[in-house]
């Protein structure tokens, strides 16, 4: 059951009472299945970032168990070469819908595991994971391309796709940091890691032209931000830089410029990038905002066509949910989720000397 102790921690005047969290976490425990398998939405796909990002979500509100069923469900499906699939249907491991192995999908379960011991101290859940993160770390370092930035992917068979993407090196510099944590803990050096994770920091900081140009899409204006590797002074210019383009006061965050779709997700992650930096204010409205978004059922929906005052597409996704969860308990002071994105305790790496 939901603590009731730890969802008074989800409460956000304006974002969430005590019930309406305690809605929240039962509408995403409904979705996993009773293998740990958390799917979008039951009948829909599963893929591993998003599967993290509920785990992640149920253990803010003290689903410890649930939380660890979802990643003893990762534990059991990793690939030979430590990575997974990009989907599966319903979470089916014997039914993959994308054979790719995207880089930033299979680092992120560094963040999680990392996440899941702070939240529960639980230092056999390490030592069982430990294995796990080493052999998705390493899948993932093969992609790392001479300028730092990570290859997207690798095909089903085995092909590298060296072109990077921003809003995925961005999380996988995130993920690196969370595996050197989990090394310093267990008194396990990883020198080739901390280089690994320096270089990429560096070109996600300095170096955009060693990246896709994807500077429609929202999440490639403030992922830098939130995967800690633009902070600071620097990370609050780049959030407001491109303000205006993005977000539409009252409703939330293009996905894309310039159709006029708010998403919930991209809502909810740039309210915990403004957090991360210290503008904690204007990530209270953006999550006030997103209350159009709210579902009765306590789950909210993916976006809002605002042009045709309509919800679009007639879903609701745990991890939409997931981010809102996260992005309040991060506001309200968990503790593991304020180490896990705040990012202060984090190791950054060996990091070259920037621009």
């Amino acid at each position: 059951m939901t603590s009731p102790e730890r969802t008074e921690r989800l409460v956000l005047p304006g974002v969430l009472t005590a019930e309406q969290a305690r809605q929240t976490v039962a509408g995403i425990a409904a979705g996993q299945r009773e293998d740990g398998a958390i799917p979008w939405f039951r009948g829909h796909h599963l893929d591993p970032w998003d599967h993290v990002e509920a785990a992640m979500a149920l253990d803010t509100a003290g689903e410890h168990g649930r939380a660890e069923a979802a990643y003893d469900w990762l534990a059991r499906h990793q690939l030979p070469d430590g990575s997974w699939y990009a989907a599966y249907h319903d979470g089916d491991a014997a039914a993959p819908t994308d054979r790719g192995r995207e880089s930033n999908f299979c680092a992120y379960v560094a963040v999680g595991v990392w996440h899941h011991y702070l939240a529960t101290g639980d230092e056999a859940f390490v030592e069982r994971m430990w294995p796990v993160v080493v052999a998705a770390v390493e899948f993932v370092l093969e992609l790392q391309q001479p300028g730092g930035q990570i290859g997207w992917k690798r095909e089903d068979d085995g092909t590298p796709v060296n072109d990077a993407l921003l809003t995925g090196s961005s999380s996988v510099y995130h993920a690196l940091r969370c595996a050197l944590a989990l090394a310093e803990h267990r008194e396990e050096p990883q020198p080739d890691w901390e280089l690994a994770a320096g270089w990429l920091g560096h070109a996600i900081a300095c170096h955009p032209e060693r990246f896709l140009d994807k500077s429609r899409y929202s999440m490639d204006w403030y992922y830098p931000v939130l995967g800690g590797a633009v902070t600071g002074q620097a990370g609050r210019d780049r959030l407001r830089e491109r303000w205006d383009d993005f977000v539409v006061p009252g409703l939330g965050v293009r996905c894309v410029v310039p159709n006029p779709w708010v998403t919930g997700g991209e809502s909810a992650e740039l309210a915990l990038a403004l957090w991360a930096v210290g503008e904690s204010d204007r990530a209270l409205d953006v999550l006030r905002w997103i209350g159009h978004l709210r579902a009765d059922d306590g789950m909210y929906w993916t976006g809002y066509v605002f042009a045709d005052e309509a919800v679009w597409p007639l879903e609701q996704t745990t991890w939409t949910a997931g981010s809102v969860l996260l992005a309040v308990a991060a506001l309200g002071g968990d503790e593991a989720t304020v180490q896990v994105f705040g990012g202060e305790r984090l190791p950054h790496g060996l990091t070259p000397d920037c621009c």
